[in-house]
């Protein structure tokens, strides 16, 4: 029953311009390990963080260095650099509210780019989902906007 539902997909975006990276190849053992999920890294090129999915902002964090979009279950997490919490919201600007209803390619986050990357541990950005069932689209380079990944 309801076999049409099996072969669902949910796309995922990139929410920022940049060179592709592993998960594995991210400085963070949370991330690399796969201990906050599955998904891989953009090394970004621009400054404008975007929501990867249509859903809702389930979570910006205070110094505006990580949110959450979440969508029937589905969280995904965009967490801004490695060790950027340190840095406590400098370079980080907030443009979409937390609970706001939001559209892929919605803005979300603007940092500055250079002020981050030079105060930043790295400024490789882990795009992360709360489900083991991905698919990643092998890509060195991506514009905002692109299929990265999907989730079965």
């Amino acid at each position: 029953m309801f076999g049409w539902l099996k072969g669902k997909k949910t796309a995922i975006y990139a929410p920022v311009a940049g060179e592709v990276v592993a998960l594995s190849n991210v400085p963070d053992e949370v991330f690399s390990a796969k201990m906050a999920g599955d998904g891989i890294a953009i090394k970004p090129s621009e400054d404008i963080f975007r929501s990867p999915i249509d859903g809702v902002i389930t979570k910006i964090f205070p110094t505006n260095h990580a949110f959450v979009v979440s969508n029937n279950g589905l969280e995904v997490i965009v967490h801004i650099g490695v060790d950027t919490v340190a840095l406590n919201g400098d370079g980080f600007t907030r443009l979409a509210k937390e609970g706001a209803s939001i559209k892929s390619g919605d803005p979300v986050i603007q940092i500055d780019l250079p002020l981050v990357s030079s105060m930043a541990k790295s400024i490789i950005t882990p795009i992360v989902v709360n489900s083991s069932k991905i698919s990643t689209r092998p890509q060195h380079m991506v514009c905002s906007g692109d299929l990265i990944m999907e989730v079965n």
